[in-house]
């Protein structure tokens, strides 16, 4: 692990900050550190409005996005609502069908077999469309790369609109509208929206165009807050606001399909860390080892009796996967060390029986032991496909870009991508893409980081400091949960291993003038030996809350402990 501590603000700004807001120089530094640094960003900050939301006709093509869809519900024509079998996907074809229903009966949704079909837009979905009588497609988290397909599409007669957040190429599709932020030709003021934030996009510049207002569209923000922790966008700007609003609806007024995940799940209150790891998983699931149509069945259902069955299933789907990703990794992890390839930068791994639906959860746990940029590939029909996932700080899209000339497809964002490619260009593509790497990666860049916001000491913990961090939440890229360093800390003598295999770590800390504070390490047993001997020690950390007994205590979530620096 290496231990990055960020900079500290200049002195003058934190003092002004804490004589504006009345704050301690902790609370002040770690705004600054956000870019907050007034009155007014403070109060979006920690009381964020939906008033604060753009103009959605400031995205390029909004107002001909709108016109065409207007013209359909005036015609009575068919749409057919289009998007990829991931989560961000099927919560904005949920999203999109549900609000269009509201003024029209003459709504499908499409979403394409991972396995048949692939990624994104399909032949076989227009040759549904056309034969459906549908004259247009609304498509939702892909699109933006689909030139071929939405020019096979006019030729039957059929119109596009797409919404996508995906980088676009030098080309962009001939779509009657094309709303994507990361165009270069689009000034929306916020780039980092999802799928499922650019079709809320469309159907706030809808609704608008009906008279009606922002507080009728919040019934929506359920869906679009679970595509923003799944997806993992920044959660700055209009993706923290729409986050914090639809989080709200999840734990007050979700839909039938959350609502029915929340009761099987037997929990309470969740935040963005738990939509990300028990709602968003089962969502996947099914696209992953069935089809994603069961994930929009759920989330489109209103009758909470036929959710709970629908969960059920989709339950099932999320064990079956849960087996599937653990017994390939395992198999990676053979094949990574029986061909020695344990001193590569990178990792790239292909057996053609994987389950192709897992090979991205798999790419993430190889990099939890070879910390490096991964490819897992699996045989996809007469090609090969794999899910690509990087380290902190490195490109992998732009690699695969270096690579494009062994690749047939590929698409996604800096942390995560997808590919195909035919079989006879493995090995070189392989070679290519460690070459790329090693030329272009740091070795510092290999080696995990941690990075600090600031350096504190145990007496700063409290009840209060506490209090002010939970109004930081949702946390996620852009605003991480607090992280923090303090040194020459020791074990009272209470520390042991605990868990399965002693894997984790519970000890109880003791500095001068401080009171006794339990901190819990997972999968951090292996360091016991350095706090047994009661030697001083540095520890890096979270700030958590445990609940035991109906009691709540403060405890720290250690990230990693070294002897004193």
């Amino acid at each position: 692990m290496r231990w990055t501590l960020k900079p500290i603000p200049e002195q003058h700004k934190i003092e002004a900050l804490q004589k504006t807001l009345q704050v301690n120089d902790i609370i002040a530094k770690l705004l600054i550190q956000r870019g907050i640094e007034t009155y007014d960003d403070a109060k979006k900050f920690f009381r964020p409005s939906l008033d604060d939301l753009h103009d959605p006709y400031l995205m390029k093509d909004m107002d001909k996005a709108v016109a065409r869809i207007e013209k359909a519900l005036t015609n009575n024509e068919n749409i057919l609502v289009y998007g990829d079998y991931d989560v961000d996907g099927t919560t904005s074809v949920a999203l999109m069908a549900s609000y269009l229903k509201t003024r029209t009966n003459h709504v499908a949704t499409y979403i394409p077999d991972r396995y048949d079909e692939g990624y994104g837009i399909s032949f076989k979905g227009i040759d549904f469309a056309h034969d459906n009588d549908i004259s247009l497609i609304i498509a939702l988290d892909c699109g933006i790369k689909a030139i071929e397909k939405v020019a096979y599409a006019t030729e039957k007669q059929i119109d596009f609109i797409i919404c996508d957040h995906h980088r676009p190429s030098s080309e962009i599709p001939k779509a009657i509208a094309v709303l994507d932020p990361k165009r270069d030709d689009c000034e929306y003021p916020f780039k980092e929206l999802c799928g499922c934030g650019v079709g809320f996009k469309l159907i706030q510049a809808l609704s608008q165009n009906e008279g009606k207002t922002i507080d009728d569209l919040i019934e929506y923000l359920d869906l679009v807050a679970t595509a923003i922790g799944a997806d993992i966008v920044p959660i700055t700007g209009e993706n923290r606001t729409l986050a914090y609003f639809g989080l709200h609806v999840i734990n007050t007024n979700p839909r039938a399909g959350f609502k029915a995940i929340i009761h099987q799940q037997k929990k309470q209150e969740l935040n963005i860390t738990d939509v990300v790891f028990i709602i968003a998983p089962r969502i996947n699931a099914a696209g992953r080892m069935k089809h994603g149509n069961y994930a929009v069945t759920l989330l489109t259902e209103s009758n909470f009796e036929l959710a709970l069955q629908f969960a059920s299933e989709i339950e099932q789907f999320n064990t079956d996967r849960k087996e599937a990703d653990q017994q390939i990794t395992l198999e990676a992890l053979l094949q990574i060390e029986t061909n020695k390839e344990e001193n590569r930068c990178t990792t790239v791994v292909y057996n053609e029986s994987w389950h192709k639906g897992v090979i991205g959860i798999v790419a993430s746990r190889l990099i939890d032991t070879y910390y490096r940029p991964t490819l897992v590939f699996t045989k996809s029909g007469d090609k090969l496909s794999a899910s690509a996932r990087s380290v902190s700080g490195f490109d992998v899209y732009n690699a695969l870009e270096a690579c494009a000339d062994h690749i047939e497809q590929f698409g996604g964002h800096k942390y995560a991508a997808g590919l195909t490619l035919k079989e006879e260009n493995y090995e070189a593509f392989k070679q290519a893409f460690e070459d790329e790497v090693t030329k272009s990666i740091t070795s510092s860049l290999l080696t995990r980081e941690i990075k600090i916001d600031l350096k504190i000491e145990l007496r700063d913990i409290n009840d209060k400091l506490m209090r002010i961090l939970k109004q930081f939440a949702p946390f996620g890229p852009g605003n991480m949960t607090p992280v923090f360093m303090t040194e020459n800390l020791k074990d009272t003598g209470y520390g042991k291993c605990v868990g399965e295999d002693d894997k984790h770590l519970r000890i109880t800390v003791s500095q001068a003038n401080a009171e006794r504070i339990v901190a819990i390490g997972f999968n951090l047993g292996h360091k016991y030996e350095l706090v047994a001997n009661r030697e001083p020690f540095s520890a890096v950390y979270s700030i958590d809350e445990n609940e035991w007994n109906g009691n709540v205590s403060l405890q720290l979530k250690l990230k990693d402990i070294e002897y004193v620096l």
